[in-house]
């Protein structure tokens, strides 16, 4: 193994130190870089009219609820199609990734109205798992699973980087130091 002189063992150190930081910084310009693409009323978007990609002029249902993960942020849509799919009034849970919110009229909020386009087509649609309380709990359960296992492993991260950051911190001082 090669031994790295007080130099190089600091320039790593602060290589490490300095990682954290430039990533947290550089997930804060993503962050601020997704606000600006937009900015949705919830109010505006409930019973929004929904469409299918593959038909865009053919309203299949509206939005019936939202649904809203830990962060707060949108993580399904609870969509109500009826006959037009010829399969009654019934409710679907459509993920965050499988649809798209239009916007007409965006720069007066009085008469702003959104179109919900779903990215899957129609036999897709009536696979979407059904709103029901069975789902939700289902659901409840495996978002607190994710939660925890998520947390678990930032905190195994976390340590395993303050660690490493340690033990090049005192490799640095023992090569300032002289120490071998």
């Amino acid at each position: 193994m090669q031994k790295l002189s007080w130099k190089q063992t600091l320039g790593a150190a602060a290589l490490v130190a300095g990682s954290a930081g430039m990533s947290q910084a550089a997930l804060a310009q993503d962050t601020a870089k997704q606000d600006l693409q937009g900015l949705y009323s919830a109010g505006e978007l409930m019973d929004a009219d929904v469409y299918l990609k593959s038909a865009p002029k053919d309203d299949i249902g509206d939005v019936e609820d939202i649904l809203l993960g830990e962060d707060m942020g949108v993580q399904a849509l609870v969509i109500e199609a009826g006959g037009v799919l010829d399969m009654g009034d019934r409710e679907f849970v459509v993920q965050k990734g499988d649809f798209t919110v239009e916007t007409v009229h965006a720069d007066n909020l009085d008469d702003i109205e959104y179109r919900v386009v779903l990215d899957i087509d129609k036999s897709a649609l009536k696979q979407q798992p059904e709103y029901t309380n069975d789902w939700w709990q289902q659901a409840k359960t495996n978002a607190a699973q994710a939660w925890e296992q998520t947390k678990q492993g930032a905190s195994s991260a976390w340590q395993s980087t303050k660690e490493a950051t340690s033990n090049l911190l005192r490799d640095a001082s023992n090569a300032i130091d002289g120490n071998n």
